[in-house]
């Protein structure tokens, strides 16, 4: 299984972010000119010819990084392999804002809703990344939702669910990407957390979770978003038990 790292939080470089899982690759790259979409374009590309290049058909590939919206370039490099995935999404936030609605700017809570082909001009058709229906994503463990997320999920067709209620004959159809933001996780769990939200899953609970999921045989990439100040304790914390998961030697 091969564990790629990418030291970043949006387009900000973080050599010191302590990974939950150690890499074996580490993508880096220099930011284009422009607005940050067009800065994070070369970083989220390289992102896609790594993934690309790393699967093997018989174990997921691994993405590690500090924030959601790496995940654009994990899903188009998993397409540019040949891949077609569907996604289950763990996140503590609906990460479906949009330019539109965000009141805090923040591009990591657009994460999700740029998946589904929202607004592609803005970094997807840069990265060759297509739209993935809504009808194959899964959002779970979500519990702090802007009212504009709310409104949005609300008439979407995005399949929502405790971690504790995912099964898999509630999985979409298909290969599969899992992206778990570690603020899914009971910030007491996860220390140095960027984004604390209190009720949600166990670190134990999102591990058995993962555990389940792999166990398909249908993983074909996860990532990891190390959504944590660099140094708190937080990678010695949940990395073990993110390896028994996943299968990973640390």
């Amino acid at each position: 299984m091969s564990v790629i790292g990418v030291p970043y939080h949006l387009d900000e470089h973080l050599p010191d972010l302590d990974f939950a899982l150690r890499p074996d690759k580490t993508v880096t790259a220099e930011p284009a000119a422009g607005d940050l979409w067009a800065r994070l374009a070369p970083l989220y590309s390289a992102v896609a010819d790594a993934v690309a290049a790393a699967g093997d058909g018989n174990s997921p590939v691994v993405v590690v990084t500090g924030d959601c919206l790496t995940a654009l370039g994990t899903v188009a490099g998993l397409q540019r392999a040949g891949a077609d995935p569907s996604v289950v999404w763990f996140d503590a936030h609906g990460d479906v804002q949009t330019p539109e609605t965000t009141t805090s700017g923040y591009l990591a809570g657009m994460s999700l809703r740029m998946l589904t082909g929202h607004r592609p001009e803005l970094i997807a058709d840069r990265l060759g990344l297509r739209p993935i229906p809504e009808r194959r994503m899964v959002l779970t463990g979500a519990r702090d939702l802007d009212p504009a997320e709310a409104d949005y999920l609300s008439g979407a067709q995005i399949r929502r669910c405790e971690v504790a209620d995912l099964t898999a004959a509630g999985l979409p159809d298909g290969p599969l990407y899992v992206h778990v933001d570690m603020d899914v996780i009971e910030p007491a769990d996860v220390p140095g957390l960027r984004f604390p939200t209190p009720g949600g899953p166990s670190a134990p609970e999102v591990a058995d979770a993962l555990r389940l999921l792999v166990g398909t045989g249908r993983v074909a990439s996860v990532g990891i978003a190390c959504s944590w100040m660099p140094g708190q304790g937080a990678a010695a914390a949940i990395g073990p038990q993110l390896a028994a998961a996943l299968g990973v030697e640390q």
